[in-house]
Order: structure tokens, then C-alpha cells, then sequence
């Protein structure tokens, strides 16, 4: 019985999500799109360019076992 308030109020949820549109902040938008902050993935090549140093030196020294 139950059932039919149920059902009313997800429709009534899925018209709200499938019509709302909030105001875009397009300055917001173009300052990430141009990367004005320092980007993580230069920050993330820079640790493993260290960590493959490190690992270097283990790779001569056991690279009779290859």
C-alpha cells in the first residue's frame, strides 16, 4: 500500500535532479582548464623518477640473476 507515495516521491526526486541547473562559475572553470596551480602529476613523475633512482642500484647489483 505503501508503495504509491513511495514511487510519487522518486519521481518527484528524478524531475528535480533532471531540471536543476546551478549557476556555472566559467572564471572558476578557465582557471583550472589553464592550470594555474602547480599540476600533481609533474609533483607524482618527480617521486618516481626518485623511487626508480633507489631501485637502480639494486638493479645492477642483482642483474646477474636476470
Amino acid at each position: 500500500m505503501g508503495r504509491g507515495r513511495q514511487k510519487a516521491k522518486a519521481t518527484r526526486q528524478a524531475r528535480e535532479i533532471k531540471y536543476f541547473s546551478p549557476q556555472t562559475d566559467y572564471s572558476a572553470l578557465q582557471r583550472e582548464l589553464r592550470g594555474t596551480k602547480p599540476s600533481s602529476r609533474a609533483a607524482d613523475h618527480e617521486e618516481s623518477s626518485d623511487e626508480e633512482d633507489n631501485y637502480s642500484s639494486y638493479a645492477e647489483k642483482y642483474s646477474d640473476y636476470d
